[in-house]
């Protein structure tokens, strides 16, 4: 497509180079042309109040040691083995003299299964989260104990780091007889954030529900959040909240915790264990590989979205596992008494104070229904077929006691493939009201996949984007993401929600990447996908105007590069390899009976000849990569028989292989082994191109044929066509999308571009009166600018534009998001 050539009005480019946003570009191929136009006069879509919001997932230790403010871990001394193979019930305790955790009649109560008998005359050190407890000179913090002694004892409590107090230590008379909470308060008298908490007694005395909370928490509630991570939640100004999960909500047993289910530990999120008195509630294995106590529950999120404005969305399981399990629950028992707990959460969350679960919300300190509208039903299940007939009959029973409650169904874990085509289908021909998708995707993805939502079919079941992210968290995923946000915008009579995920990562114990707000135990920082969130989450505007831009054209280049063979979680044989161009000649052959020389090793694993084939042996490496050839093919066929011998999952035949962070791999018997699929790998980052569910029987070999055509490639097993794809969308690096704000009356002009260049623009407004002078934001960065705890390379710029009118020409940094807010008259 041509691009029209304008000039910048000197105006322009003198105020943006004294801002400092644009610097004078010192070669002319150092700017693009670009032509955006507006139609004010024709009416867009109207975007919701709740287009934009958070997922908050106790993934990365996002809630204990999180969100969740209390400073002492394993406060309940219920830390198990089923958390993680490295926990003890005294994981993060330390025991000076005796003490051992009991598990008996003579516990707390029956949920809170273990407590802790300390000895006449001993202590026992807790050690918080990360480097230790953190504690702030001059605030506050109290310290609660349940303990019961068979005679009167005095626990002595203290806090000190290795330079010494960290606070005067405190006595707490202990009286004879059966369990109860004692309180004391502390004042800190210096800064750490390396504290230990010590709770020794002078006689023989049991423990439960040991705890330290700051005072300061967010809005100064009690066993509340703590302050700077809600406030960065709070400062988004999210439409809702979707909690709590994510794989916690359809992982596990179905069961409850009681004597009847053997107190099983590894549990889906259920509800009713997170609500009532914080030593009353159960706890459990979180799927991320560590405890959650708990304390962080349902009525503690519906309180966050009530105090930041927002909806609560809850999610609960359908009875059909994910995330790698996907297993069916045939259990008709259960699955009515989890559709009763669904019907009983409503009456949680609206119920009158005097309805069975109203009444316990009204207990908790929330006489007020919390407004409840929407409700989730599963996430990401692999079995669409079986979730779908559960979801259906959750759906029912909610829509015959509740019809105000809109039920969301959803369509498995990838943007595309049988699993996301088929679980479409069937909420388009029961008329779901809404369907949550999920992907992650590399940057690359999100730049060509703009108009995602543009064919979506306007009568059809509306999208929640419940989880999505670009691989990273440099300023250059951001981006791309925010290309991706202008396309969600356009198409808002489609997408009617969408969240970004996941929402936190404690430094020290991360599980997932990348995330939005990243922490420790002192310190919180915005990620540069955060700033970008934030800029489109506080100037949303209530209606889409109407615009175009300049585009970029299809990629016509061939897909060239090397070929490469690797494993997951598996050992696997390969052999017979051999590469031919179109025309049948023999660019590489290889049955390695002379060794494997032709092979260069850049990934994991271990590699030998056995036996006249090409052996990965490690059967828990994960992406063993060896690459042979030229990076320079393009036009070639590629086959190679590949035998699993044992593991998770089958092989990985790769091509295009320009470097590790580069390739397209096909993925046979990938995610546990149920799917497979071609991905494609951008500078570390991959996207799915096409999948189908399958898997690869261990012991059988396979011929793999891969042929690459120009940009279509085609694939083979076995002789029979696996499927085929075309690579030629380009990745849109410009894009654009304008927004009227009702309230204020202006338009908000949204500009992304995300290449080296500066993108000299001409802005034609379609005869729109507007104000000369424009209220601008900017954020602009180098690509790989990352945030952390001690600089901040992506924040936002505020400035403004004298030079607007009907048409004017404006100039966007190189890898910058821009908006401009034009008041019209």
């Amino acid at each position: 497509m041509s691009r029209t050539r304008w000039r910048l009005g000197l105006s322009a480019t003198a105020f943006l180079v004294a801002a400092g946003l644009v610097p004078a570009p010192a070669h002319a191929e150092d700017v693009t042309d670009y032509a955006i136009t507006v139609d004010p006069a024709a009416k867009g879509p109207k975007i919701d109040d709740t287009m934009y919001g958070v997922f908050f997932e106790d993934i990365n230790r996002a809630a204990d040691g999180g969100l969740y403010a209390e400073l002492v871990q394993n406060r309940s001394f219920e830390y198990s083995t089923a958390d993680n193979s490295s926990y003890t019930p005294l994981t993060s305790w330390t025991v000076d003299g005796t003490a051992r955790v009991v598990n008996d009649e003579g516990r707390l109560n029956e949920r809170n299964r273990n407590y802790l008998s300390l000895g006449a005359g001993s202590a026992v050190t807790n050690a918080g989260y990360n480097t230790g407890v953190h504690v702030e000179a001059g605030k506050k913090y109290d310290f609660s104990v349940w303990a019961r002694a068979d005679a009167g004892t005095a626990l002595t409590v203290s806090l000190q780091d290795t330079d010494g107090t960290l606070a005067p230590a405190r006595k707490v008379p202990v009286r004879k007889g059966g369990w109860a909470r004692y309180e004391l308060t502390f004042t800190a008298t210096r800064t750490s954030s390396a504290g230990r908490l010590t709770v020794a007694s002078s006689a023989a005395a049991a423990l439960d529900m040991v705890s330290l909370f700051p005072r300061d928490t967010f809005r100064g509630e009690p066993n509340g959040l703590r302050k700077d991570l809600a406030e960065k939640v709070a400062a988004l100004h999210p439409g809702f909240v979707r909690f709590p999960g994510g794989c916690l909500v359809n992982t596990g047993s179905m069961e409850d915790y009681s004597e009847a289910s053997g107190y099983q530990r590894k549990r889906s999120y259920q509800w009713k264990d997170t609500v009532g008195p914080v030593e009353q509630r159960a706890t459990n294995a979180n799927f991320w590989g560590y405890n959650q106590s708990y304390g962080l529950g349902y009525y503690e999120y519906f309180r966050l979205s009530e105090d930041i404005g927002a909806m609560p969305l809850p999610v609960v399981p359908a009875l059909v596992t994910g995330c790698g399990q996907n297993q069916a629950v045939a259990d008709e028992v259960l699955l009515r008494r989890h559709i009763q707990d669904t019907l009983d959460l409503i009456e949680f969350a609206n119920g009158p104070a005097s309805s069975t679960w109203g009444k316990v919300r009204a207990r908790m300190g929330h006489a007020k229904p919390f407004h409840l509208t929407h409700i989730e039903v599963g996430n990401e299940e692999n079995l669409p077929n079986e979730f779908f007939a559960r979801f259906k009959e959750f759906r029912a029973a909610i829509q015959a006691k509740h019809p105000e409650i809109q039920v969301i169904s959803n369509s498995g874990p990838d943007d595309s493939g049988t699993t996301f085509d088929t679980a479409w289908q069937l909420n388009k021909d029961a008329k779901v009201d809404m369907v949550d998708e999920h992907y992650y995707n590399s940057p690359q993805w999100f730049l060509q996949n703009n108009d995602r939502y543009d064919s979506y079919d306007r009568g059809g079941p509306k999208v929640f984007l419940g989880e999505y992210a670009s691989w990273g968290n440099s300023f250059k995923n951001g981006l791309s993401e925010a290309t991706f946000m202008t396309g969600l915008e356009r198409n808002a009579d489609v997408v009617k929600l969408a969240s970004y995920a996941p929402l936190f990562a404690n430094e020290d114990y991360v599980q997932w990447r990348p995330d939005l707000i990243w922490f420790n135990n002192h310190a919180s920082w915005n990620s540069a996908n955060y700033e970008v969130q934030k800029l489109f989450m506080n100037n949303v505007g209530d209606r889409v105007v109407p615009s175009t831009a300049t585009g970029t054209p299809s990629l016509l280049a061939p897909i060239t590069g090397a070929v490469g063979l690797s494993t997951w979680a598996t050992t696997a044989a390969y052999d017979d390899v051999k590469v031919t161009d179109a025309d049948g000649r023999a660019l590489l052959t290889d049955d390695f009976s002379s060794g494997a020389s032709q092979w260069t090793h850049t990934g994991g694993g271990a590699w030998s000849v056995q036996d006249g084939q090409y052996v990965q042996t490690d059967v828990n490496a994960e992406n063993t990569m060896v690459s042979a050839g030229d990076p320079s093919w393009h036009d070639y066929d590629l086959k190679v028989k590949a035998t699993k011998k044992a593991g998770k999952e089958g092989f990985l035949v790769a091509f295009g292989v320009k470097d590790t962070g580069n390739y397209y791999w096909w993925n046979i018997g990938g995610w546990n082994n149920t799917q497979s699929a071609v991905e494609q790998a951008v500078d570390g980052g991959k996207s799915t191109l096409i999948s189908k569910a399958g898997s690869v029987e261990t012991g059988r070999t396979y011929d793999v044929d891969v042929k690459v055509r120009g940009r279509q490639v085609t694939l083979y097993l076995d002789g029979q066509e696996w499927g085929s794809f075309k690579d030629d969308k380009p990745a849109e690096p410009f894009r654009q999308v304008v927004t009227k704000d009702r309230k204020t009356g202006e338009l908000i002009v949204k500009v992304v571009n995300a290449q080296d260049s500066a993108a000299r623009t001409a802005i034609d407004l379609g005869g729109a009166k507007v104000a000369s002078r424009a209220r601008v934001t900017t954020l602009a960065a180098a690509p790989d600018a990352v945030n952390s705890e001690t600089s901040t390379a992506v924040a936002p710029v505020t400035s403004t534009f004298d030079g607007v009118a009907g048409k004017f020409s404006y100039t966007f940094p190189a890898n910058s998001v821009t908006f401009l807010r034009i008041r019209q008259r």
